[in-house]
């Protein structure tokens, strides 16, 4: 089976796929939209990419405050929680990603990436990190679910 990480953001979303014995998290794309509400073609993609991989399951980062508490931007990713359970019916799991994006701005430091090529990266490395930690809590190569 494989799991989809989703780093939902304003414009884009990050996705990332484990492998099929439940090991690793790669990341693989970023989808991009021209405005926060126009989805259709984001879940479109989604569709797609989860029929490629045979997802059997989303993790979804949700972007607590860093006290915890829910602001504007994790009631939206509840919402879209909600999109992708009608539309996909699969089990969506929700996970705190907070510094998902830092870390993955610090990764790309340490491999030499240049600052300027970040915004080409980060979410999609951000989606990759959200799924490894999902992963090292939750996930056995046996019984990942």
């Amino acid at each position: 089976m494989r799991v989809m990480a989703l780093d939902y953001g304003d414009a884009t979303v990050g996705v990332a796929v484990s492998d099929p014995l439940f090991l690793t998290a790669q990341g693989i794309e970023i989808i991009r939209r021209e405005k926060e509400t126009h989805l259709r073609p984001t879940l479109r993609r989604i569709g797609e990419l989860i029929d490629e991989y045979h997802v059997e399951a989303i993790v979804l980062g949700l972007p607590l405050n860093m006290d915890g508490s829910k602001g504007p931007r994790a009631l939206k990713t509840e919402k879209f929680r909600d999109t992708l359970e009608k539309r996909f019916r699969l089990p969506v799991y929700m996970t705190d990603e907070r510094l998902s994006s830092f870390e993955a701005e610090e990764e790309m430091r340490e491999a030499g990436i240049k600052p300027s090529e970040f915004k080409k990266h980060v979410d999609r490395i951000a989606a990759q990190i959200i799924l490894e930690e999902w992963m090292n809590l939750h996930g056995t190569k046996n019984n990942p679910l």
